[in-house]
């Protein structure tokens, strides 16, 4: 019997796996967005600047909300969204931080 060299381990972790791991179908989607991404980048610029400058020639109005909004669904594709995190302190409060500063009398200084 041959084993699959790209079988997991029991309790081995991957990079970005998560508790599953990402689907295979979703790994391949991203991964094919960002190839998409990253061929037409030149086009991609060009296009946003279309949108947000307006195309007399087409007759459509400057829109730099509308580039905007294009370009942040497209970062979506391309970087992982990250999870907000709030740091609390005790009841709710604001969180409460404790510094000690120690002054050391070098040798120098104790001539």
């Amino acid at each position: 019997m041959t084993t699959n060299p790209g079988a997991f381990k029991k309790g081995e972790k991957r990079p970005n796996q998560g508790k599953r791991g990402p689907g295979k179908v979703t790994q391949e989607f991203r991964e094919t967005v960002q190839k998409l991404l990253d061929d037409n980048r030149d086009n991609m610029a060009a296009w946003l600047k279309s949108v947000a400058d307006g195309d007399a020639t087409k007759d459509t109005k400057p829109n730099p909300a509308k580039a905007l909004e294009l370009l942040s669904s497209l970062a979506e594709f391309a970087a992982p969204k990250l999870a907000r995190t709030e740091h609390t302190g005790e009841g709710g409060g604001p969180v409460q931080t404790e510094r000690t500063v120690r002054f050391v009398k070098s040798e120098q200084d104790g001539k």
